[in-house]
């Protein structure tokens, strides 16, 4: 206890992969237990207010399509709901302010992978809601190296970064994922291309629980910090992003060229790796699921166990990359793609990499995907054509037989990037 942490074993279940890891050993410090504890509290009298409405409704024995009411439920059983939510935010609160005297005395543990891997999992899920209440679980946006938090001064860097290259690479995790994780199989594309094409890789890592607009500002204006005070002209800025990570790329480069930021001048080229440029089926059927559920006064409390979903999945319904696309709405009702038309950036060369888990069929091409995300999605195709991001053929590359998480990994993929990355870009062949 000395050390802040304790030592656990536990599985956990990827929602991306769906594969269930065993984490042992794992150090958990004390701030990550003020957070779950948080979360714990305010899942209790969540569900409590899901069961009191389900009870209220049926006692009502309305029609199965009848209209659904939120109203508590009243006398004894509305007291002994009311005694329910009491009690939880009672021993919350407790329990929360004893871990807030404790943590700045205890904490002093190091961080791992894996309890890094949970977090970025959780942020994924809930980040906007962990963000809102200020929960010491919520991931602040920031650059790192390593996994270690870079100081946006010119002496920090230098410190940090002994040789920095002038071609600097940026690379964007996806949704539930975090910076550590570029490394797969032993393998990082950031890393890789450090030592083949002369780059010195910076890896963003942010809370993708968060509306996409709001980290693309974010990063922004963190590109614009970060070059202002590297410890060498830079010549060249590339960016590679991994699904989200794309749309949050696209996102910075609407935001910065509004802001009139320097950076978008030295940014020459952008990979794709399985971004959602029109978003993701699973997201819509969440959506749906949603309406379906409040049809009936039965069923409309479970629709509220659909709603936990965070700000970053529902923008992936459409890919929306922009506030307007969300402010003054309710981002759970069913809509159309009432998206503004974001072309990509002018100037920039782009490349779309997607992947499908069939083989070079015809079905695989128009259906199947990476298991995540179709391929017209990845490759930004839409029968809109305004919508249409038209990649050039020479711009684009599928890869059969993936799954998402392959991009990260197969040794094809980081040939294509590195052949991409090598040619001139059009700003240099002019």
């Amino acid at each position: 206890m000395k050390e802040g942490k304790i030592h656990w074993t536990s599985k956990v279940l990827s929602p991306i992969t769906g594969e269930c890891a065993m984490i042992e050993n794992s150090p958990i410090l004390l701030s990550d237990i003020r957070g779950y504890s948080r979360l714990a509290v305010e899942a209790t009298i969540g569900l409590t207010n899901v069961v009191e409405t389900m009870h209220h409704n049926i006692a009502r024995a309305p029609g199965i399509l009848g209209a659904p009411t939120q109203e508590p439920t009243k006398g004894i059983t509305g007291l002994v709901y009311q005694i329910i939510r009491g009690v939880t935010r009672l021993v919350g609160g407790g329990i929360d302010v004893a871990l807030a005297q404790l943590v700045p005395q205890l904490s002093h543990g190091t961080s791992s992978a894996e309890r890094e891997a949970v977090l970025a999992a959780l942020n994924g899920v809930l980040g906007d809601h962990l963000a809102a209440g200020e929960n010491p679980l919520a991931i602040p946006m920031r650059l790192r190296r390593d996994g270690q938090p870079l100081e946006l001064t010119r002496k920090a860097l230098a410190a940090a970064i002994p040789r920095p290259s002038r071609k600097v690479l940026m690379l964007a995790h996806g949704l539930c994922m975090n910076d550590l994780q570029w490394r797969r199989k032993g393998h990082d594309h950031g890393a890789a291309l450090a030592a083949d094409a002369g780059f010195t890789q910076v890896y963003l890592h942010y809370n993708s629980g968060l509306h996409i607009s709001t980290n693309g500002r974010a990063f922004a204006d963190l590109i614009e910090a970060l070059l202002e005070v590297w410890p060498a002209p830079v010549e060249e800025l590339v960016i590679i992003g991994h699904s989200m990570g794309g749309l949050v790329s696209r996102s910075a480069c609407h935001y910065g060229k509004a802001a009139g930021h320097n950076w978008l001048r030295r940014l020459r080229k952008i990979i794709f790796l399985g971004a959602p440029h029109h978003g993701a089926p699973l997201e819509r059927g969440g959506n749906w699921l949603n309406v379906i559920l409040s049809v009936s006064p039965y069923t409309v409390a479970l629709a509220h166990l659909g709603k936990i979903r965070s700000a970053g999945i529902t923008d992936l319904r459409y890919g929306s990359l922009l506030d307007e696309e969300w402010k003054y709405r309710d981002r759970f009702a069913h809509s159309k793609d009432r998206r503004r038309v974001v072309p990509l950036p002018d100037g920039v060369q782009c490349y779309a990499v997607g992947a499908s888990i069939s083989r070079a069929s015809a079905l695989g091409k128009r259906f199947l995907g990476d298991g995540l995300v179709p391929l017209s999605s990845a490759l930004g195709r839409h029968a809109d054509p305004r919508r249409n991001l038209s990649f050039p053929e020479s711009q684009q590359w599928i890869g059969y037989g993936m799954k998402h998480l392959d991009l990260l990994a197969r040794r094809e993929v980081y040939e294509h990037m590195k052949q991409w990355l090598s040619c001139p870009s059009w700003r240099e062949s002019r």
